[in-house]
C-alpha cells in the first residue's frame, strides 16, 4: 500500500494528483502546515519536515516532480507517463522539472514574504520581484501548449501536473490574474480532469490550511 502524507494543496498535491489520475490504492495520512511545527512527530517519518512523502514499502521519496514520474513509471508504462524512444520524452522531462525549479521555485518566495513572515518581517517589494519572475518564466508555455492541448506528446501527462500545481499555487497568491488567455485557458483544462477533481475531495477533510489566508 503506498503511503502519501500530504498538506493540502502543498507540493504534495502533484503526488495526490498522479495516484488519483493513475486510480492507485493509497493511503492519505493530511497534516497540519508546516508539519515540523504543528505535527512534529511527523519528523520521525521525515527528518527534513516537508511535504509530500510517498512510502512504499522500503521506498521514501521527499521531491514532489520525482514522484509524479515514480508513480507514472515503476510499474512499466502508464498514461501518465513518456517513454525513453519517444519524440517527446525530453519534453516530459523538461516539463517535470520546469514545474517545480523554473515556476514553483519563485512563488515560494511570494509564498513566505507575504503570508509565512511574521508581520514585521514580510516584504512587499521581494514579493512582487518574484511574482514578476514567475508571471515572466510563465510566457513561455503560450508556445508550447497549443489550444485546446496539453504539455507535450499530444496527451495529457506527468509534466501537466508538475505544471498544473504551479498554477494552483499562484492561483492561492493571487498571481492567476497575471494568466495569458492561453495558460488560463489550460489552467481550466487541468482543473476539469478527473484526477484533480478527486485529489481536490480526497484532500477536503484537511480544511483550507492557513497559509492560504
Amino acid at each position: 500500500m503506498l503511503t502519501l502524507y500530504h498538506c493540502a494543496d502543498a507540493r504534495s498535491f502533484r503526488a495526490l494528483w498522479a495516484l488519483e489520475e493513475l486510480g492507485l490504492d493509497y493511503e492519505l495520512k493530511l497534516l497540519p502546515f508546516p508539519p515540523r511545527i504543528r505535527q512534529p512527530d511527523y519528523l520521525a517519518e521525515n527528518p527534513l519536515g516537508t511535504i509530500p512523502l510517498l512510502v512504499d514499502g522500503a521506498t521514501r521519496m521527499t521531491e514532489s516532480a520525482a514522484i509524479v514520474q515514480y508513480l507514472a513509471t515503476k510499474d512499466g508504462p502508464s498514461a501518465l507517463s513518456v517513454q525513453p524512444g519517444e519524440a517527446a520524452y525530453g519534453a516530459w522531462l523538461n516539463g517535470l522539472h520546469f514545474g517545480e525549479a523554473t515556476l514553483t521555485f519563485p512563488q515560494t518566495l511570494v509564498l513566505r514574504y507575504t503570508r509565512l513572515e511574521p508581520q514585521e518581517r514580510r516584504n512587499p517589494q521581494v514579493a512582487e520581484d518574484y511574482g514578476r519572475w514567475f508571471v515572466s518564466r510563465l510566457k513561455v508555455l503560450n508556445d508550447l501548449i497549443p489550444d485546446g492541448g496539453w504539455y507535450c506528446a499530444g496527451r495529457f501527462t506527468g509534466a501537466d501536473i508538475s505544471i498544473g500545481y504551479a498554477l494552483l499555487l499562484a492561483e492561492t497568491l493571487g498571481l492567476s490574474e497575471r494568466f495569458s488567455p492561453q495558460v488560463a485557458a489550460y489552467w481550466a483544462r487541468l482543473q476539469a480532469r478527473p484526477g484533480f477533481v478527486a485529489a481536490k475531495r480526497a484532500q477536503a477533510a484537511e480544511g483550507t490550511p492557513d497559509w492560504q489566508g
